[in-house]
């Protein structure tokens, strides 16, 4: 069967990506991945096949050094240089991290961070696609694997460079206290929905709350990164697994760049 269209222009993109890896190295420094779902069921690039998913797990743990958010912060805002690495996250709270992501992680001993949409497990706001969102003892059991650190993914999902101040205060301030209520986490770091790009006030809003925000930007984090704005890496369903391990070494780019553009115009009239 011919691959559709869309299937056709994504192999064109990350081939196009290689090439300009080939032409540009790649900045160096620790990469961080962003992860959603892993065998959630559904389709879409940001559900993970949970094989694959381990099987890049153990790759990173036997040929990288899979080091933990806190880690990886110190070392980007230290003097340098930066020692290769790689950093595990997932966005939104969906019930796969405990029943399929959690178990993975345990075996092979690799610490992630789960950026939590509080709406989700306190069920004031469904997922977009209708899944089943992580319970709060579901957080809880992901804090108690010792591997977690939890993040605020703000409570509504909303995207800040939309809010006035008070907007933004009540995202961050729910996000924040819902953690520490239920869960009896102190968040320290925070992901941007969608990745856009915040505005002054939210940037303001982010940096007195926490201790690192994350965007978008297929690249690896050196000395001297600004701690607030870290890129990060998605690691999609199409992905092949040279892909992967590019985008471990800070590689695919251009893949990124191309897809920021699309997401500005795909975002402009959106909320959350």
């Amino acid at each position: 069967m011919a691959p559709s269209s869309s299937t056709a222009l994504r192999r064109a993109i990350k081939l196009t990506s290689r090439g300009v890896d080939a032409v540009r190295t790649p900045v160096r420094g620790i990469t961080v991945l962003i992860y959603h779902r892993v065998g959630a069921g559904t389709g879409g690039q940001m559900n993970l096949d949970a094989a694959m998913f381990e099987r890049q797990v153990t790759w990173l743990t036997h040929h990288r050094r899979v080091v933990d958010l806190d880690t990886a912060v110190t070392e980007i805002t230290g003097a340098g240089p930066v020692e290769p690495g790689v950093v595990l996250t997932f966005d939104d709270g969906t019930a796969d991290w405990v029943d399929v992501v959690a178990p993975i992680l345990a075996r092979y001993g690799a610490p992630a961070t789960f950026y939590v949409t509080t709406g989700y497990p306190e069920g004031e706001h469904p997922l977009p696609d209708g899944e089943r969102a992580i319970s709060w003892s579901g957080v809880s059991e992901l804090v108690a694997t010792g591997l977690a650190t939890i993040g605020s993914h703000t409570h509504s999902h909303l995207l800040l460079d939309r809010l006035d101040p008070a907007g933004i205060a009540t995202e961050l301030d729910r996000s924040v206290d819902l953690l520490e209520e239920r869960a009896g986490v102190a968040a320290q770091h925070f992901a941007y929905p969608k990745a856009v790009d915040p505005s002054a006030n939210a940037s303001a809003a982010v940096r007195a709350r926490f201790a690192s925000a994350s965007l978008a930007g297929t690249r690896a984090n050196a000395a001297g990164d600004d701690p607030y704005r870290l890129y990060r890496s998605p690691v999609q369903a199409a992905d092949t697994f040279d892909d992967f391990r590019r985008k471990v070494d800070g590689g695919m780019g251009f893949e990124d760049a191309l897809r920021r553009h699309v997401n500005r115009l795909r975002y402009r009239e959106a909320t959350r």
